[in-house]
């Protein structure tokens, strides 16, 4: 059926406004870097095993691509790993020309009302638009998955290396977890080869993770430690109603810590990041450079647009808030 004048004015109108001038950004949807971070992230932490039921994990800024900005990046992406989205680590992303920030804890945790520069957070979301850079949160994934934090801090504190050496068991395991993940689970419990006097681990927690001091509750009453409950982070309620000798986590509190030792159970603490930092520089960091080369050796030459690869840095910016002094 012909159209009158009428109506083919109104399809050309129509196709001109949906159709994008030439000079367009390009979604990031369609950018290889995203493309590649989130494909690789998502290898080794699934979006699966994440406790949704209160996490926020994933891609939670996909920044517009700007040409300009591309020309002035050095030759290798860069991908930059922290603990928390600080607008310091922020001022570090942007110094070090990023392409992609993958920060463990989610910087969008509730949803956002507005965005405006009079809130930190949302401040630090609209620099990172505005200079290109893109955010994903693995969180909870990297805590459930075999070989993730949990185990990393699991080799810490039993000073054996590997699952083959050491008995540890998932405290709650991931429902419907896909395949190749069907043993993940929130926190461990480690069960030592030998008892030892409580103060030993702490010396090797202290070793383990660079600190000088712990905060320690002492419920041994001149036992011996065996079997230790930990979560990186905070692990009160992942704690409830376990028989060990020893809970060892981020943080608890007040009443979680005393409830514990009146019980018989000695806590050891060091505030919530400390027991997470780490692990980005000790595992995330190797692991995640050997996936991303993988992934990205699929990138066409033209999607490259010139890049060499991607380098995985570690923020120095980053740090827990809280410090002893």
């Amino acid at each position: 059926m012909s159209m009158s004048a009428k109506e083919e004015h109104i399809h050309r109108h129509r196709s001109a406004s949906t159709t994008p001038p030439a000079t367009m950004a390009t979604k990031t949807l369609n950018s290889p870097i995203v493309r590649t971070v989130v494909a690789s992230v998502q290898r080794l932490y699934p979006l699966a095993l994440a406790d949704k039921s209160w996490d926020n994990t994933g891609l939670l800024l996909e920044s517009p691509h700007r040409s300009d900005l591309a020309a002035g990046r050095p030759r290798k992406h860069i991908v930059l790993l922290t603990i928390d989205l600080t607008r310091s680590v922020v001022d570090e992303a942007i110094a070090l020309r990023s392409s992609v920030i993958v920060t463990y804890h989610p910087i969008i945790f509730r949803p956002l009302r507005s965005l405006t520069f009079t809130d930190p957070q949302q401040e630090s979301l609209l620099r990172l638009a505005q200079e290109g850079i893109s955010v994903y949160s693995p969180h909870t994934a990297v805590d459930a998955v075999i070989g993730g934090v949990n185990d990393w801090l699991a080799d810490g504190i039993s000073g054996e290396i590997g699952e083959q050496k050491r008995m540890a068991t998932v405290i709650q395991k991931v429902e419907n977890a896909p395949e190749g993940f069907e043993e993940s689970g929130m926190g461990r419990i480690v069960t030592l080869k030998q008892p030892v006097e409580l103060q030993v681990l702490v010396e090797r927690v202290k070793k383990f993770l660079g600190l000088e001091r712990l905060m320690v509750a002492d419920g041994t009453n001149g036992r011996k430690i065996e079997k230790i409950a930990l979560c990186a982070g905070s692990g009160g309620s992942l704690f409830r109603g376990l028989d060990v000798d020893l809970f060892f986590t981020g943080e608890l509190s007040h009443h979680e810590a005393l409830s514990a030792r009146e019980r018989g159970i000695s806590v050891v603490t060091c505030f919530h990041s400390n027991t997470e930092r780490g692990f980005l520089n000790a595992i995330m960091k190797p692991k995640l450079s050997e996936v991303l080369a993988e992934e990205w050796a699929k990138v066409t030459k033209d999607e490259a647009a010139g890049k060499e690869g991607i380098e995985v840095v570690v923020s120095r910016n980053d740090r827990d808030p809280y410090q002893i002094v």
